[in-house]
């Protein structure tokens, strides 16, 4: 008789917290009394894109993964100015409180990333440790000012390419309509577009995110993503049915409003704790084929090696969602690293 899988063992159970400013819908397992890891998504993902993680970590963790501000069952405010980092650290510092507020391992993918690497520059007491995937820790922020400091112009010629392969984010800021219009013409054919298996084929030629305002948007003249087969080695279909259903309901506009609020996301950095240093322990997992986020033979990582006081870094075989593309070696490098870090059962490394 087969044995019974983490998944019936430990079921995600959906919950749902409501403060006076915010509403945040999360998935959990895992048992109750277990120390936490919280997963924050990023762009344009959910709480249950970290599905294969929390099956991996739920029998020995309580796993805790939110709709982020803007994201499926949680809040969608209006205007765009709630979207900063501020915010949604404080809606994240809300929901560790309803957990119980004790010291948690957070991880974080692309602007969950950003989010992660925040709550251990401010509320460093809420951190036990910080797992980051494909977005590095910038001191000043995740912001397009300092991105853009950092392009690698070998690659990126300024006269080509003023912002490298950024340029996506002016669409969001020049053409805000479109950018979420243009992904919810067909919800199901952006779900497919985007979560397909990458390759190495283009990792050392710009990405075409870079050509995103010169080519009129996401999706060129057409104006709207491809009919394509879902990829089933990305998505189930149970969850690829979840993220459509999500993203039909919401659209994208609180999703692509994060990228709106440079100056604000720099004033809150400002104001990190300890210079903007992380002492803590960080773990970083690069996508080794990942042309956006390219951290690999370029300086984006730079900064966050010089501010970490105790740093370990892992290269993934994959793209920018590497964590699904490629679970078991994304599991397998976070659990070691936990266990080097005498975290995996919830107690401090003793030296």
């Amino acid at each position: 008789m087969p044995g019974i899988s983490n998944r019936e063992k430990f079921p995600l159970r959906k919950k749902v917290l409501e403060t006076k400013r915010h509403r945040t819908s999360y998935l959990v397992a895992g048992p109750d009394d277990a120390p936490l890891m919280i997963f924050m998504h990023g762009h344009p993902e959910l709480g249950i894109y970290w599905r294969k993680q929390i099956e991996h970590f739920a029998p020995h963790w309580r796993c805790v993964a939110p709709d982020m501000r803007g994201y499926g069952d949680s809040s969608q405010p209006a205007d765009n100015s709630a979207y900063t980092v501020r915010e949604i650290v404080g809606d994240m510092a809300e929901l560790h409180d309803a957990l119980g507020g004790q010291p948690a391992v957070w991880v974080g993918h692309d602007w969950g990333s950003a989010i992660c690497w925040t709550l251990a520059t401010h509320y460093p007491q809420r951190c036990r440790a910080v797992i980051n995937m494909n977005v590095p820790y910038l001191p000043e922020g995740l912001v397009l000012p300092r991105l853009v400091e950092l392009v690698d112009r070998d690659l990126y010629p300024l006269e080509r390419y003023p912002v490298g392969q950024w340029d996506y984010w002016l669409f969001h800021r020049e053409s805000f309509g479109q950018s979420s219009g243009q992904l919810e013409v067909d919800v199901e054919a952006t779900v497919s577009a985007i979560y397909q298996t990458s390759s190495s084929e283009g990792v050392d030629k710009p990405a075409w995110l870079a050509d995103v305002r010169a080519q009129g948007g996401w999706f060129g003249p057409a104006g709207r993503a491809p009919s394509m087969p879902r990829d089933p080695s990305m998505l189930t279909l149970e969850d690829y049915d979840t993220f459509v259903q999500a993203y039909r309901k919401t659209g994208f506009k609180g999703a692509n409003a994060w990228y709106l609020n440079d100056d604000e996301n720099s004033r809150y950095a400002a104001e990190a704790l300890n210079g903007g240093r992380i002492a803590l322990p960080a773990f970083f997992l690069h996508g080794a084929w990942d042309t956006v986020c390219k951290t690999i033979g370029t300086r984006l990582a730079d900064p966050m090696r010089a501010y970490c006081d105790d740093l370990s870094e892992e290269i993934i075989s994959g793209g920018h969602f590497f964590s699904i593309e490629n679970p078991a070696a994304t599991n397998a490098a976070m659990e070691a690293w936990l266990v080097r870090k005498g975290l995996q059962n919830g107690q401090p490394k003793v030296s």
